[in-house]
């Protein structure tokens, strides 16, 4: 899938999520927005039992007054150090696992607090901010938002991607623990999403079959229907359909599944007809330059004839030019995502104006 990872504040892709591109300049204007939006909100609360918390946010503004995403990081990590503070909506509380807590507001989610994996994650991701940027998913060959995916951002001043943070995690033995607390901040961000669209959700496999993400899932305000996994990475050891094993438990739930089909984790045509996903992604290995390689366009067609067998959509992800959106629709491709239809923003009314464009132009003109 197409990324942007700028030069503060990186967003992810697939490991679970990578393919990181520069970001625009309005894309980071986009962020500082939205970091701004939060410390207003905070401020503007008015519980007594908060007002030093207020206070404190006041005096790390004052003293970085052109760095408020700075501020916000500061903000947080001393919040939940802070005994008695109070800690808003409680997500998910068992036994010897991860416990996810909102912070200030419903977009943003705390790096694992519980005492051993906080020492763990903070050493790896510097304690990190996570926040969920999504891109439009548009039908073909009208044009019309149907979906969004969600991407992980990090507020942070190195200018890693996402992708790095995400391998590190993984090599301490981190890994399911990050992508929970980002799938938590996507489904909390996905309440703003319009009702009709779809949300295409992350997840390796390994992570997949953890029973935290089958409760997250399952307590989503989301309709199970407007639910995708995406899966990323190796599909090698995904298990059976049914049971409570590989992707039984998910399917259960009544979520749509999504494979990519191609790029540098290649699955077999055998491999896509024992999984038989929901949706196959073309993604930007296969993409780019379409229209002038004939070894990608048979490929693609191939890819194309397998999903309508097994009576899954196509989706073609990464497109950048005219020409790649030409040729995926040429090979009646069902949808379609890219920076040429619409770059990932993490600005709910951006998220809704999508859907009200997309309406205006499908409008017959007189």
């Amino acid at each position: 899938m197409a990324q942007d990872a700028g030069s503060s504040i990186p967003e992810s892709g697939n490991s679970p999520e990578d393919d990181a591109v520069a970001s625009p300049a309005s894309e980071e204007m986009t962020m500082r927005e939205q970091v701004l939006d939060i410390i207003e909100s905070i401020l503007a609360d008015s519980d007594a039992r908060s007002e030093g918390v207020r206070n404190n946010l006041r005096a790390l503004l004052e003293a970085r007054p052109d760095n408020p995403e700075r501020v916000l990081l500061e903000h947080l990590l001393e919040t939940r150090k802070t005994p008695g503070s109070p800690v808003k909506v409680p997500v998910q509380r068992e036994a010897a696992s991860l416990h996810l807590e909102s912070s200030d507001i419903a977009r943003t989610v705390s790096v694992p607090v519980s005492h051993e994996v906080r020492e763990s994650i903070q050493s790896i991701l510097a304690d990190k901010l996570l926040l969920t940027a999504f891109q439009p998913v548009h039908a073909l060959p009208g044009g019309e938002v149907v979906g969004v995916e969600a991407l992980t951002r990090f507020v942070g001043e190195d200018g890693a991607g996402a992708d790095v943070w995400f391998n590190e995690a993984a090599a301490a033995g981190l890994g399911t623990e990050l992508e929970i607390a980002a799938l938590h901040c996507a489904l909390t961000a996905a309440h703003d999403v319009p009702e009709r669209m779809s949300v295409a959700l992350n997840l390796t496999p390994a992570t997949s079959s953890d029973p935290r993400v089958r409760n997250l899932l399952a307590a989503a305000a989301l309709a199970p229907d407007r639910i995708i996994v995406e899966l990323t990475g190796s599909l090698d050891a995904v298990g059976g359909q049914t049971g409570n094993d590989g992707l039984g438990p998910l399917r259960a739930l009544g979520l749509r599944v999504a494979i990519s089909a191609s790029g540098a984790a290649l699955v077999s045509m055998e491999r896509i007809e024992q999984l038989r996903p929901d949706i196959i992604k073309l993604d930007r290995h296969l993409i780019e330059g379409i229209e002038s390689n004939e070894g990608q366009k048979t490929r693609a067609k191939a890819i194309v004839e397998l999903a309508r067998e097994i009576g899954a959509d196509i989706i073609a992800e990464g497109i950048e030019t005219a020409a790649e959106l030409d040729e995926v629709t040429a090979l009646q491709v069902t949808a379609a995502q890219g920076y040429l239809l619409g770059r990932p923003s993490v600005h709910p009314l951006d998220w809704s104006t999508w859907s009200i464009r997309a309406q205006t132009e499908a409008q017959p003109a007189g």
